[in-house]
């Protein structure tokens, strides 16, 4: 009853967030805005007001000022290729089970599959650096599997971004591992009316709270039956602090914003360069639009006559020049240079090799990650159906990353060369890789290449006529080398 009553006296205590998500969460929140976009983005005033600017002003500009969205494109690559491919999966034990088959449709009970939810927490985990993973299963009352079966009671999964959650501790065990201690987030929030859930590992307590009126509506408090937290943190990158990741956009964000704010300055420079100001008294009357007629009063003092002001800003082309070196810093940063570029660059080969490298070492830490936070969703998976996890999770851990139009080009001119016809067997190998997708054609094709035999033909010598049948590939070298000709 005093805990009840000490919410009451403290709705906006209650919540609030620890001191570390109070330290981060304006910052996650310029992240989601920086993911997101459009009207959010607007919204939330990333673009620089200028002194003395009016409101109607400032929104004009708003209105007017594309934004181009760096850090969604730079996330939708990466996973593009990290799901190119889906993760192979043994489930051992609970393989063919109706919960198993039930939650790989649905796995959050809210039409996801469970390819797509995993999708879904790489993206959060990439904008946040983050992302918590909550294993649930309603507690209906059913004493046996198969009564839960009937009633269509199973686990599933809902994925949290660290904005909702407020408050977490971790505890070490005598043996060294640190296991989540604590934990209290926002499951729900419809208008003012906010859903909190608390976790420990006795008790789990749900309360909902009235903001707009200072006052718990409801508050219910259970036992966790599992003795333990099924909550599971996917890191992007371990940063410093346990519980923190480190986001792939931090730094793609403040570049994407300095873009935004060029833009206007563009769009700025190509009206004032348009239409000028035209200074004149209050008195004189002017038109607007090509061809305006100004009146002017006969008394008027001649030096104060109207007079078009000068535009000296900076020229639209060393703008733009400034946001293509800005787009090249994005890709830098992101490793991306070579796949998300629209146009060709100067990049040598081994730059481009250099940066594919790079680009697959970054997803394959991203793919470690995701690997490692779903073998412990699938352990309590298996906990809640009373089972122990025998399966086995594997994510790419290397990916193909290779300009194809690049190496075919070498190919087809490393296949013109006067050598050996082993080595011309090996470049048509490489050709059919480059070229054809499908394993079982490629196999074929590979064996016609490895059985293809030398076909003898008749060369001549221009100056005596005399022809000869060439059996091999030394053979026909060598009269080459001598000038002979094909008749």
């Amino acid at each position: 009853m005093d805990a009840i009553q000490t919410l009451q006296s403290d709705i906006n205590g209650f919540l609030s967030g620890n001191t570390t998500h109070n330290s981060y969460k304006d910052y996650w929140q310029y992240l989601f805005e920086s993911y997101i976009g459009g009207e959010e983005y607007r919204n939330a005033g990333h673009l620089v007001k200028y002194q003395n600017e009016t409101a109607r002003e400032y929104r004009a500009r708003l209105e007017s000022t594309p934004m181009q969205n760096h850090c969604q494109s730079v996330i939708s690559v990466y996973n593009s290729f990290l799901f190119r491919s889906p993760p192979v999966r043994q489930f051992g034990s609970i393989e063919g089970t109706p919960a198993l088959n039930s939650f790989l449709k649905d796995a959050d009970m809210d039409g996801r599959n469970f390819n797509t939810f995993m999708k879904d927490v790489s993206t959060i985990s990439s904008i946040f650096g983050a992302a918590w993973v909550i294993v649930s299963k309603p507690n209906v009352g059913a004493t046996t599997l198969g009564a839960e079966i009937e009633q269509g009671v199973r686990p599933y999964v809902n994925v949290l971004s660290p904005m909702v959650v407020l408050d977490w501790s971790y505890q070490r065990l005598v043996n060294g591992k640190y296991v989540l201690d604590r934990i209290k987030y926002i499951e729900d929030a419809n208008g003012e009316i906010v859903t909190v859930k608390e976790w420990d590992r006795e008790k789990i307590v749900t309360t909902v709270v009235d903001k707009e009126n200072d006052r718990m509506v409801d508050r219910m408090v259970e036992d966790n039956g599992l003795g333990m937290i099924p909550v599971v943190i996917v890191y992007n990158k371990r940063s410093i602090i346990r519980g923190i990741g480190v986001s792939d956009i931090g730094d793609i964000a403040d570049a994407q914003k300095f873009i935004y704010n060029s833009m206007s300055e563009i769009d700025q420079s190509i009206r004032l360069d348009s239409h000028p100001s035209l200074v004149k008294t209050e008195s004189t009357n002017a038109g607007v639009g090509a061809g305006a007629i100004i009146h002017m009063d006969e008394s008027l003092d001649p030096g104060l006559k109207p007079y078009i002001l000068d535009h000296s800003g900076a020229s639209v082309d060393k703008i733009l020049a400034t946001i293509e070196q800005t787009i090249g810093s994005i890709d830098k940063m992101a490793n991306t240079g070579a796949v998300r570029a629209t146009s060709a660059t100067a990049m040598s080969g081994v730059a481009m090799e250099t940066e594919f490298q790079l680009l697959n070492a970054r997803l394959s830490e991203k793919g470690d990650n995701l690997e490692l936070a779903e073998e412990y969703i699938w352990e309590l998976f298996s906990l809640y159906q009373g089972q122990q996890w025998d399966g086995l999770v594997e994510y790419p851990n290397s990916f193909n990353l290779r300009d194809a139009a690049n190496d075919l080009e070498m190919y087809l001119k490393a296949s013109t060369a006067s050598v050996g016809s082993s080595f011309r067997k090996q470049i048509h190998k490489q050709i059919a890789r480059t070229v054809v997708e499908d394993e079982l054609a490629l196999d074929e094709i590979i064996q016609e290449i490895d059985q293809e035999a030398y076909q003898p033909h008749v060369m001549q010598d221009p100056d005596t006529g005399e022809t000869r049948v060439v059996v091999t590939e030394a053979e026909h070298l060598a009269l080459a080398a001598q000038g002979w000709i094909h008749p």
